[in-house]
């Protein structure tokens, strides 16, 4: 298995801190959070995308995936929302990244009405990100929260460019067995996110192993390899961007990955 860790968790750090903050702690890769706000985002020009690139490349850190916000399920008007799968799914190329990550973002419209939407957008998108040699991945989480609800959209995609994220906290707060979440993911997994919190209702990041998120089963579903892709991916997403009054991550990088090596 392979570690790596969201900038998520160390909000506006210059891309050469996180590098070295990654090679430091012994993580293999880097999900870059993609948002005009963070150093990585879709609005770098050419330059500035080489520029990324060369930094990780120094250190042999790879950058696993940009984390972008597009919401393929949300209701209204397809176009703009295409447009920002494009605009994520050619970041990602320039910068080597394998993965996009999006958000379904169904709201409250029928469900089935949202598979739909989301289905038809990524559709769309999946034929340029097979150009590209992208995989976009939709997350569990918020419409969809559990591995069956994403496992609809992907499965009518039926592309091989368009997967699945596993983010182990929603399925789980949702109710939904990691074994089961496992067993409708496995055949459109591209890799998984990791946390840790106190409670459903408490949901403040903490030091892997600290909270009550059952990481060693989920990790243990994953077996030796990825969906395809070699070895499989275990990300650190520490949600301090919108949580700052939790401890820093820096600190807990470390010992973060030993525990995840422990148990996996």
């Amino acid at each position: 298995m392979k570690y790596a860790f969201s900038t998520l968790g160390v909000p506006g750090m210059p891309v050469p801190d996180v590098v070295r903050l990654a090679v430091g702690s012994g993580y293999q890769g880097v999900e870059l959070r993609a948002h005009p706000e963070e150093p990585v985002h879709p609005g770098l020009v050419a330059h500035e995308r080489r520029a990324v690139v060369e930094e990780f490349a120094r250190e042999g850190v790879e950058i696993l995936a940009v984390a972008g916000y597009a919401r393929v399920a949300e209701a209204g008007d397809d176009e703009p929302v295409y447009e920002e799968l494009h605009r994520l799914v050619y970041l990602a190329a320039d910068l080597g990244a394998r993965y996009v990550r999006v958000f379904p973002g169904g709201g409250d419209q029928d469900p089935a009405e949202a598979d739909a939407t989301a289905a038809r957008r990524l559709g769309a998108a999946a034929e340029v990100a097979a150009d590209l040699g992208v995989r976009i991945l939709v997350e569990t989480h918020d419409s969809h929260r559990t591995g069956v609800d994403v496992a609809r959209i992907v499965g009518t995609v039926g592309h091989k460019n368009v997967g699945a994220l596993w983010d182990v906290m929603h399925p789980w707060a949702a109710g939904e067995a990691p074994a089961a979440t496992h067993a409708v993911l496995a055949p459109y997994l591209g890799y998984v996110q990791v946390k840790d919190i106190a409670s459903v209702e408490d949901t403040t990041p903490l030091p892997l192993g600290a909270g009550v998120l059952p990481l060693a089963e989920c990790l243990a579903l994953l077996g030796d390899d990825g969906a395809g892709d070699g070895a499989a991916w275990a990300c650190w997403e520490y949600e301090k961007r919108w949580y700052p009054q939790a401890a820093d991550l820096p600190p807990l990088l470390a010992a973060g990955r030993e525990y995840l090596a422990g148990i996996a």
